[in-house]
């Protein structure tokens, strides 16, 4: 079985929209108010609370009269909400990703449905609980058991329903690594991926491009004061509508690379960055945040278990654009240095086309393979034991 998500459009009714807005507000209300009673309990009695003993604590909520309002909407979307708030803090102490943050009424809004809704291909139609027959667009279908319905508004005053589902498909198994059926990718910023055939694949820079439009616009909506004018949510619209285009060019971009290279490719290899750290680079942060090489490593890896490619990293100390073809390593590379010659074969490299390739060697060095054979489990035992022997 494989869990696949699928994001449609929909387009509720007013009466619809009146609903869902209400169930955004509640489960934001409940995010927030679960947050702040966590907080209060462990700075107060050192205590930490769940998600279990906030959803005792939320029957209870929903029982007093200034917040019997929270009945009118589906409860489970309330208890999922307080699950994410759980997820976050396990993610802030598990690895060290940021505090929980409180949810604002600006901005994009959700709430999910785990259970009881049905996706309706013949009449065009998404039912959840309390709201029923909401008109959609289905650009694609699918079979299998719909598991949960997240429902969201972006800040365009678009609607989405994005269905997890768990579909009949099995993974594609994965098999031994070949060294002629892989390539080696180096990510960068002029090029956002060099690989290890030579090839440069340029980097679109599409929020580059839209930077002084969105400059202009972000200065217009700031000279507007009246927060509830007409013409300042025109103006925020504008804005918005700019950043969604943005976002919609990088993901269409980073889906398509992506796919292509699980599908031309038995293996990929790729260099652990510490994106993190280097995001600490206040010249190359806003051009690495644009890159987004985190979500098209993200994507290689969930799509590569689909399609049973493996995913072969190596470590972010390895010299991958500083070592020659011969063994020589060239500690006085510089950042801007994009060509160099060799001092001891006299061979003039292109700086990351040989990091691609020395990516790839690395990667099927015998201890990283037996690493990243290791890291899959069942499916690549049998290969190894081969690299074992």
């Amino acid at each position: 079985m494989i869990l696949k998500a699928y994001k449609y459009r929909i387009y509720p009714t007013n009466e619809q929209r009146t609903l869902l807005h209400k169930t955004f507000g509640c489960a934001r209300f409940i995010y927030n108010w679960g947050l702040a009673l966590r907080i209060k309990k462990f700075q107060e009695e050192k205590v930490s609370i769940n998600s279990i003993d906030l959803c005792l604590l939320l029957t209870e909520l929903k029982k007093e009269k200034t917040t019997e309002w929270l009945g009118e909407v589906c409860a489970q979307s309330l208890q999922a909400a307080l699950r994410n708030l759980d997820n976050a803090y396990t993610r802030f102490f598990r690895e060290k990703k940021g505090f929980p943050k409180f949810k604002k009424k600006s901005g994009h809004q959700s709430f999910q449905c785990p259970q009881h809704s049905k996706v309706d291909f013949a009449n065009n139609t998404i039912s959840i609980v309390k709201i029923k027959n909401i008109k959609a667009v289905f650009d694609r279908k699918f079979e299998g058991k719909v598991k949960t319905v997240t429902i969201s508004k972006t800040p365009t005053n678009k609607y989405y329903a994005s269905v997890l589902v768990e579909t009949p498909d099995n993974p594609k198994l994965k098999v031994e690594p070949v060294f002629d059926k892989a390539i080696g990718v180096d990510l960068g910023l002029k090029h956002f991926a060099i690989l290890s055939t030579g090839e440069k694949i340029e980097n679109p820079k599409h929020l580059q491009k839209s930077m002084k439009q969105l400059r202009r616009l972000s200065k217009k909506l700031t000279k507007k004061k009246d927060k509830t004018s007409k013409r300042r949510e025109k103006a925020r619209l504008k804005l918005a509508r700019l950043h969604e285009k943005v976002s919609n060019q990088r993901n269409d971009f980073l889906h398509k690379l992506s796919t292509r290279l699980i599908r031309e490719n038995q293996s990929i290899c790729l260099e652990a960055l510490n994106i993190a750290g280097m995001l600490k680079n206040h010249c190359l942060a806003h051009s690495i945040s644009s890159a987004s090489w985190s979500r098209f490593i993200e994507m290689l890896k969930y799509k590569a278990e689909w399609y049973g490619v493996n995913i072969l990293q190596i470590g972010r100390f390895e010299p991958s654009s500083k070592m020659c073809s011969c063994g020589h390593i060239n500690n006085a590379l510089k950042l801007d240095d994009r060509n160099w010659t060799c001092e001891k074969c006299n061979t003039t490299h292109d700086r990351d086309i040989l990091a691609a390739n020395n990516i790839k060697n690395f990667a099927f060095n015998e201890q990283s393979l037996i690493e990243n054979l290791g890291n899959h489990g069942g499916e690549n035992r049998a290969g190894l034991a081969r690299i074992n022997a």
